[in-house]
């Protein structure tokens, strides 16, 4: 054999080879359903659990009424009495 046919073959194998590897899909477990007279059977793959992440709770906003005032060092946010606020 030459060269040329050793690759020719290697080529011709090997969309065959990688479609005999198994896939995660072909380990999954597979029920069918009998419980349906007049229809096709019916596959049901089981799905794996679902990982719950934390998700921390949501703060709802406040709108507080308070301005700015100026200062000697720059400005602060002053917060408005409740009294005051009409």
């Amino acid at each position: 054999m030459n060269i040329k046919q050793i690759l020719a073959g290697a080529v011709l194998l090997l969309p065959f080879a990688v479609t005999s590897i198994p896939s995660q899909a072909s380990a999954s477990q597979v029920i069918i359903n009998p419980h349906s007279p007049n229809r096709p059977a019916q596959i049901i793959a089981k799905k794996p659990p679902q990982i719950k992440r934390y998700t921390p709770p949501v703060k709802k906003k406040v709108l507080v009424p308070a301005h700015w005032e100026k200062t000697n060092h720059g400005r602060k946010w002053v917060a408005r009495a409740a009294a005051s606020c009409q």
